[in-house]
């Protein structure tokens, strides 16, 4: 991998950030002030541009229910 641009490592360093605090992106991007559209459009940037970028956290959305007969 070559270096890193300026913007390449700004939005990655958004990226890695929103992942270790285990937030999902909409959550971190209103936190920060930045615009979802923009987060999502550096990370699928990053990722054709073969730079790893890191998992995002994404809450369960189903949740085991265990129903009493």
């Amino acid at each position: 991998m070559t270096d890193l641009t300026s913007t390449q490592a700004f939005w990655l360093g958004h990226l890695f950030h929103a992942s270790s605090r285990q937030l999902p992106l909409s959550e971190y991007a209103e936190q920060q002030g930045l615009e979802l559209a923009s987060l999502l459009a550096w990370e699928k940037r990053l990722v054709v541009q073969d730079v790893p970028v890191p998992p995002r956290h994404r809450p369960q959305r189903f949740v085991a229910v265990e129903v009493a007969p």
